[in-house]
C-alpha cells in the first residue's frame, strides 16, 4: 500500500482538503466510493475508485465502499459480488461496506420531517406531467396544483403511499424549492417515488424509495463523509445535494461535494444498458469478454492492476473534459508487462522444420533466462530436436528486399538454441509449403560460432518433441470508431470492429507452460503479451492476447 500512497499526488482535490483542514473545517478525512450494482465497473469507474481510496490514504483517513441500492429493479447480488471483486483486484481495501438501503430509514425520517417543516408535498401529476411543468433552461417551470396542500395532507398521503395503498407512478414527493430556479435540478425535484418490488437486501419492507439525488447527501451525512468526490455530470446537482443537508439541519462537518471530469477513453463503450445489450444479443460472451472495457474483462484480458492504477495516475484529476487515447492504457500495460512478465516461446501459425543433420532420436536442454532483465528469476529449460516448428511467416521463397529471415540458402539463429540453413522445402497439392529442411552448425550453439559470422535473422521456435497445444485468442478494439456512443456516425452495434477477434486453435507453446494457471501472463517472444484464460482445460491452454509488442493500431 506504500505504493499506492506514493502515486497520490497533489492535485485541486487535494488542495481543496488542504484548505479545509487548514481552516479547520474538517478534523479528519473521509471518503466513499458509491457504486449501484446494476452492472460491472468498467475502466472510468477504475478512476473513481483510485481517486477515492489514493486521496484517504494520503490524508491517513477512511474510504467506504457503500452500494446505492436505491433502485431495486435493476439491481442484482451478481453485481454487488463482482464490485467488491474489482475493488480488490485494483488494490485497495475499504474501511467498511454500506448500503444505501441501511438507511432508508434514517432517509425516511428526513422526507417526513422536510414535510412537517412544509419543505416537501405529494404530488399527482404523471412522470411526463411533471417533466413538462418543469420548463427548460430558457422558460420557468410552473408549479404543480398539489403543490399547495397542507402539511396534515401531505403526510397523510406520504403514509398511504407508504403502506402500499396507491400504485407504481401515482404519486411521488417533491421537493418544495422553487420552480423558476435557473437551475432544473431545483425546480421541485421528486425524492420519493412508489415501485412496488422486493428488495433485494429489505424484502418487502418498503414500496416506496428515496431518488439518488435524496439518498446520496444524506447517506453520506450518515456515514460522516467529508468530502463526497464525484464525477463531473453532478456539479449541476451540487447546490440541491447542499439545500437537503442544510433544510435537514446537517451543519456539523456536513460533507462537501466536490467534481472532476469523468475518463472518457476512445474506441470503448462504458454505457451499461449498451454493454449489457452486447451481452444479451450475444455478440460478446459476457461482462468480463476480454473486448469489454469493464474491469473483470480487463482482468481476464491479462492487464495487471498495477497497469490501470498507473494509467489513472499518468491522466490525472482535473475539472476539463478530455478524450483519453486508448495507446495511453496499451502502453501502461506494455510498460508493466515488460518489466515484469516471463519470457516464452509460442508459434501460433506453424511451420515444421526438419533439421537433416541433426541426429536421429536425439534432444538437448537448453537453458533460457525466464527474464532477460531479471537475473534473480533464474533461467527455464526448453528442449531442443531434429523436428521443430517456426511461424509461416518467418519462411518465403522469393524473399522481398531487407527480409533476414528462412529462405533457400539462408542462414538464421534459433533463439537461444543453434544456427540453421535452409535447403529446400516441402509443398502440398495446393502449393502451400509444409516443410523446410535445414541443416544445423553444431559449433554454433548460444549464437556463437569460431568463426565469428553473424547473421541478420534471429526466429523463435518451439520444439516437435516438448510442446502443448494451445488455442490463441487474438482481441483487437471492438469498435471502429473512436466515440462509439456518438450514434451520428451510426448505431454503437454498426461501428462493431469485425476483426476484434482472430481464433488460432493449432498453435504450439514450449512444453514447460504445460502447469500455466488462469490469470498467469507471458511474453510471447516477437509475438506480444498473452495471458491463460479461464476456458482452458487439461487438454488445451487457451491464451488471450493482452497488449501487442508494439501499438500497431491504425
Amino acid at each position: 500500500m506504500e505504493e499506492l500512497e506514493n502515486k497520490s499526488a497533489s492535485n485541486f482535490i487535494h488542495d481543496f482538503i488542504d484548505k479545509d483542514l487548514e481552516d479547520g473545517v474538517y478534523k479528519r478525512i473521509q471518503t466513499r466510493f458509491p457504486p449501484e450494482p446494476n452492472g460491472y465497473l468498467h475502466i472510468g469507474h477504475a478512476k473513481a475508485i483510485c481517486i477515492n481510496f489514493t486521496t484517504a490514504m494520503k490524508y491517513n483517513g477512511k474510504c467506504n465502499l457503500r452500494l446505492d441500492d436505491t433502485n431495486p429493479v435493476k439491481e442484482d447480488v451478481e453485481y454487488t459480488d463482482s464490485i467488491m471483486q474489482d475493488i480488490k483486484w485494483l488494490g485497495f481495501n475499504w474501511d467498511n461496506v454500506y448500503y444505501a438501503s441501511d438507511y432508508f430509514d434514517f432517509i425516511y425520517e428526513c422526507a417526513v420531517k422536510l414535510i412537517k417543516m412544509g419543505k416537501a408535498y405529494v404530488d399527482d401529476l404523471s412522470a411526463d406531467e411533471i417533466r413538462e411543468y418543469r420548463g427548460d433552461l430558457t422558460h420557468p417551470g410552473k408549479e404543480s396544483p398539489y403543490k399547495n396542500r397542507s402539511i396534515e395532507e401531505n403526510l397523510d398521503l406520504f403514509q398511504r403511499m407508504t403502506d402500499g395503498e396507491f400504485e407504481n407512478g401515482a404519486k411521488v414527493l417533491r421537493a418544495k424549492i422553487d420552480m423558476a430556479s435557473p437551475n432544473l435540478n431545483m425546480r421541485d425535484p421528486v425524492i420519493y417515488r412508489i415501485a412496488h418490488v422486493s428488495h433485494h437486501r429489505t424484502g418487502d419492507k418498503w414500496c416506496v424509495y428515496p431518488m439518488y439525488d435524496f439518498a446520496h447527501p444524506l447517506s453520506d451525512a450518515k456515514e460522516g463523509v467529508t468530502h463526497s468526490l464525484c464525477s463531473l455530470e453532478f456539479e449541476n446537482h451540487r447546490p440541491l445535494y447542499n439545500w437537503f443537508l442544510k433544510e435537514l439541519g446537517i451543519v456539523d462537518e456536513p460533507p462537501r461535494q466536490i467534481e472532476f471530469a469523468r475518463l472518457n477513453l476512445n474506441y470503448c463503450l462504458t454505457s451499461k444498458r449498451k454493454c449489457l445489450k452486447l451481452v444479451e444479443d450475444k455478440i460478446l460472451k459476457g461482462w468480463d469478454d476480454p473486448r469489454m472495457a469493464s474491469i473483470s474483462g480487463m482482468r481476464r484480458r491479462g492487464y495487471p492492476a498495477a497497469a490501470i492504477r498507473d494509467f489513472c495516475d499518468r491522466i490525472g484529476v482535473s475539472k476539463a473534459y478530455s478524450v483519453v487515447d486508448y495507446g495511453l492504457l496499451e502502453a501502461c500495460v506494455r510498460d508493466n508487462l515488460n518489466a515484469n512478465a516471463p519470457r516464452a516461446m509460442a508459434v501460433l501459425e506453424p511451420l515444421k522444420v526438419v533439421i537433416d543433420n541433426y541426429p536421429e532420436g536425439q534432444t538437448e536442454e537448453i537453458e533460457v533466462a525466464v527474464h532477460p532483465d531479471k537475473p534473480e528469476l533464474g533461467t527455464r529449460k526448453v528442449i531442443f530436436s531434429k523436428e521443430l516448428y517456426v511461424e509461416q511467416n518467418d519462411f518465403m521463397i522469393e524473399p522481398v528486399k531487407k527480409y533476414f529471415r528462412l529462405y533457400p540458402g539462408n542462414e538464421v539463429r534459433l533463439k537461444s538454441a543453434y544456427y540453421i540453413t535452409c535447403n529446400s522445402y516441402e509443398t502440398d497439392e495446393n502449393g502451400k509449403v509444409t516443410c523446410l529442411h535445414c541443416t544445423y552448425d553444431p559449433e554454433s550453439k548460444g549464437g556463437e560460432t569460431p568463426d565469428g559470422r553473424k547473421v541478420r535473422g534471429t526466429l523463435h521456435w518451439v520444439s516437435a518433441a516438448d510442446n502443448i497445444k494451445a488455442e490463441i485468442r487474438n482481441y483487437d478494439r471492438l469498435f471502429n470508431v473512436e466515440n462509439p456512443s456518438d450514434e451520428t456516425s451510426g448505431s454503437f452495434e454498426e461501428n462493431l470492429n469485425p476483426n476484434s477477434l482472430e481464433v488460432l486453435s493449432e498453435c504450439y507453446i514450449e512444453g514447460g507452460l504445460k502447469n500455466a494457471k488462469p490469470g498467469d501472463v507471458f511474453q510471447f517472444m516477437r509475438q506480444g503479451y498473452y495471458c491463460v484464460d479461464p476456458d482452458s482445460t487439461e487438454d488445451k491452454l487457451v491464451f488471450n492476447r493482452t497488449v501487442q509488442l508494439n501499438s500497431s493500431w491504425k
